[in-house]
């Protein structure tokens, strides 16, 4: 059966490699970018939602939320901006995550089709970040914890939800991250000895949406090459 599927912040790094991941197998799918509406501002999300419904004929089976921002936030900061940069890493990284989970969980149930949810988290949830990315920890501590309690509410009525929590991947994000922070004494903490590949978080993100087994729902899945083992 063809699926249709909305990606958010698809359109480069780990985003446009779960697309393309998905597109190899002929599925019907909507790959959201910036250029379709910013994630920062509370009524996108709805927006977003409501036309991609429109163009998947009313039907949408997988959510995959990529969309994040990684912008450093130093605590010295005034107090004014400090709050800002918190309160947009938040709104982007984490409640519009949210309000496209409720959205389809509400869809779902007024099918009785049953979805599949998989947010795109960070091993910076159970490891924490740097100094000037508390915002960027929390949002993605709060993903996971969102994704368990949908897996948890929502499973007898096949409403299923994964968590991915990748370490640095090649990404433009993590490029600039590595560059600032020393790329090779981060990379000597990565027992893999390198960062992982869009790719690789793309197939797992494919796996999750299409082919992993309904008792699954709940989990989270690991990805950084083992720099952090749980």
């Amino acid at each position: 059966m063809t699926k249709h599927i909305l990606i958010s912040g698809a359109s480069r790094g780990i985003g446009a490699a779960i697309a393309d991941a998905l597109a190899h197998q002929n599925h019907r799918i909507i790959a959201l970018s910036s250029a379709d509406g910013d994630l920062a501002d509370p009524d996108v999300p709805s927006r977003l939602w409501a036309d991609s419904l429109d163009r998947l004929d009313g039907r949408i089976d997988v959510l995959i939320n990529n969309a994040g921002v990684f912008e450093a936030n130093p605590i010295d900061a005034a107090g004014d901006v400090w709050l800002d940069s918190w309160n947009r890493t938040l709104q982007i990284n984490l409640t519009a995550a949210a309000s496209l989970c409720r959205l389809a969980v509400l869809h779902w149930q007024q099918s009785r089709l049953g979805g599949r949810i998989v947010n795109i988290a960070s091993r910076a949830a159970y490891r924490g970040d740097s100094p000037a990315h508390w915002h960027y920890a929390a949002a993605k501590a709060g993903m996971v914890a969102m994704t368990k309690t949908i897996a948890r509410a929502y499973a007898r009525e096949d409403i299923l939800a994964f968590t991915i929590c990748p370490g640095f991947t090649m990404t433009g994000m993590a490029d600039d991250y590595l560059a600032s922070r020393g790329g090779d004494k981060l990379l000597a903490d990565i027992p893999l000895g390198r960062v992982a590949m869009p790719q690789e978080v793309g197939e797992m993100a494919r796996w999750c949406a299409l082919d992993a087994p309904r008792s699954m729902t709940g989990a989270v899945l690991d990805i950084n090459g083992a720099s952090y083992v749980r």
